[in-house]
């Protein structure tokens, strides 16, 4: 979604949200002002027209049939889209944003279906079935229809003298699921746009990682379901903020980053009317990754607040939150034995580990400061900054001293330059498990300049085969996106990343991928 809109455009947008909140929901309706969304079927059950039949084929199936039913519908002339979106109301309904593989599910869908388009005709239907393989597993874990978490929600009453966006963020501190969806939901009878920015004044009350990442993959999922469904989609987070704000672990660290915005806002007059438009060097960027991946959680808030007072592209900002993220894959130590779980050993970094997550979330954050109000695009930015420093906080010490990858003593012994057989070499080490050979081999490929395409390719071949601990698709996509929009001079730390998390997640295949490689022939 484009942030360049007329000054009409954004009048009207705002303008038709008010008068929502002022003749109510019904009347709106009636008018033709509100968005479409599920529909309600009488008892309180929702559903979603014509794609229903897909919707509920996903969470009625049981799941060694899912597979032969998904590929007999492709066959039959249903696309991939179709499936995706018939997938994330199906998800949605089910879980609401409360279960914890059922939202990892749901935020690997788009992730899937853009790693589909990188692939042969063929085999492009892979992720994706790897993704609603899960995703149907898990709803008939959870109790398929009887046990729907998201039904038909009445709106509530907006107070013409108390701002939406706080009423809703209110709602969520005293943990009133009810309130907080009745809020949601009149909100939502406005543009899906209003509503994700009033939402993120709630998101933003912490910077906890499936808080984060949740909304964004709701919204970047109305491209394929349709932005009828924002309110669906979207009104999953509101759950999950409501549920987050009730664990107690969660409640105790939230203070900070809910204090330190407005403060961090009033002292460096932020948001700016207009996003800064200078552009360092890479010195800058170089320095700013530093200060972000050394400083505390509030200094680092501050020097991305600083930055963006200051005038400097949010876009470059941004990328060295990015880099710092970075940091935290290319230099951990590997999981501890006392952490350790089936799939993921002692060593590993895949998974929910602190680098792949923090480089999803500050991904998330990134991709929302881009389409939301200059208030919120300052607050993602600066909360981006605040999660890296934080997070990097559970192993301090050790993260000071960890050297990243790739390492002096492997790269050195390199000494080859030919393509095909860096490549080679890299694929014998992913199989190995050995992550820091697999680094080292990407890292020279990338020193010598050579055309990344290849190693992506090889890289999206395990990403679809693994299992990944539910990440393989999120990570995958961050990397490919966060490539993209590095400069030269530190984009291979990405793909260097990429190749260690590979290596770490290797031989544990996503269940149903045999299937689905058997019954589309390759």
């Amino acid at each position: 979604m484009s942030t360049r809109r007329t000054r009409r455009e954004f009048l009207g947008r705002v303008g038709g949200g008010m008068l929502v909140a002022s003749v109510g929901l019904g009347t709106a309706v009636d008018m033709g002002l509100t968005s479409a969304r599920g529909e309600d079927a009488g008892d309180g059950r929702i559903t979603f027209g014509d794609l229903e039949p897909l919707v509920g084929l996903m969470q009625d199936t049981s799941i060694d049939r899912i597979l032969p039913a998904l590929v007999e519908k492709l066959n039959a002339g249903t696309d991939l889209k179709q499936l995706v979106a018939a997938a994330a109301l199906a998800n949605a309904r089910t879980f609401g944003g409360e279960d914890y593989i059922g939202f990892h599910t749901l935020m690997a869908l788009a992730p899937a279906y853009h790693m589909a388009r990188e692939l042969p005709e063929d085999r492009r239907a892979l992720p994706v079935l790897k993704v609603l393989y899960r995703n149907t597993n898990r709803i008939q874990e959870h109790g398929g229809r009887a046990s729907e978490v998201l039904h038909a929600v009445k709106p509530g009453v907006l107070s013409a003298g108390h701002d939406p966006a706080e009423a809703l963020r209110d709602a969520v501190r005293r943990r009133d699921v009810d309130e907080a969806e009745g809020t949601f939901a009149a909100i939502a009878a406005g543009s899906p746009d209003d509503a994700f920015n009033s939402l993120l004044m709630t998101v933003e009350d912490h910077t906890e990682v499936h808080r984060v990442v949740l909304p964004y993959r709701a919204w970047e999922l109305l491209d394929v379901v349709g932005r009828e469904q924002a309110h669906t989609m979207l009104r999953q987070s509101v759950r999950y903020c409501v549920k987050n704000e009730r664990d107690a672990a969660h409640a105790a660290q939230s203070d900070e980053s809910r204090v330190l915005l407005p403060a961090l806002f009033d002292r460096h007059h932020l948001p700016r009317t207009s996003p800064g438009t200078k552009r360092p060097g890479d010195e800058w960027v170089a320095a700013m990754c530093k200060t972000i991946f050394e400083s505390s959680p509030p200094t680092a808030a501050e020097a991305v607040a600083a930055a963006l007072a200051e005038g400097i592209d949010p876009a470059d900002v941004g990328e060295a939150i990015a880099l710092a993220a970075n940091q935290l894959v290319l230099r951990d130590g590997g999981r501890l034995e006392r952490w350790a779980q089936p799939g993921k050993p002692p060593g590993s970094v895949h998974g929910d580990s602190i680098g792949v997550h923090a480089s999803d979330a500050v991904n998330a954050w990134r991709n929302m400061a881009r389409v939301v109000n200059p208030r919120n695009a300052a607050a993602c930015l600066i909360l981006a900054g605040f999660e890296v420093a934080r997070d990097r906080q559970s192993r301090e010490a050790e993260f000071r001293t960890w050297a990243p990858r790739p390492l002096a003593e492997y790269l050195d012994g390199i000494t080859a330059t030919d393509a095909k057989v860096l490549l080679a070499e890299t694929e014998s080490a992913i199989k190995a498990n050995k992550q820091e050979i697999a680094s080292a081999f990407v890292g020279r490929y990338g020193g010598l300049g050579l055309d990344p395409a290849p190693v992506f390719a090889l890289m999206l071949k395990y990403a679809v085969s693994e299992d990944g601990a539910l990440h393989a698709e999120k990570y995958y996509n961050t990397v490919r996106e966060e490539f993209a929009s590095t400069r030269p001079a530190f984009r291979w730390r990405q793909l260097v990343a990429l190749a260690r998390v590979t290596a770490s997640e290797c031989g544990r295949p996503a269940p149903g991928m045999a299937q689905a490689r058997d019954l589309l022939k390759v």
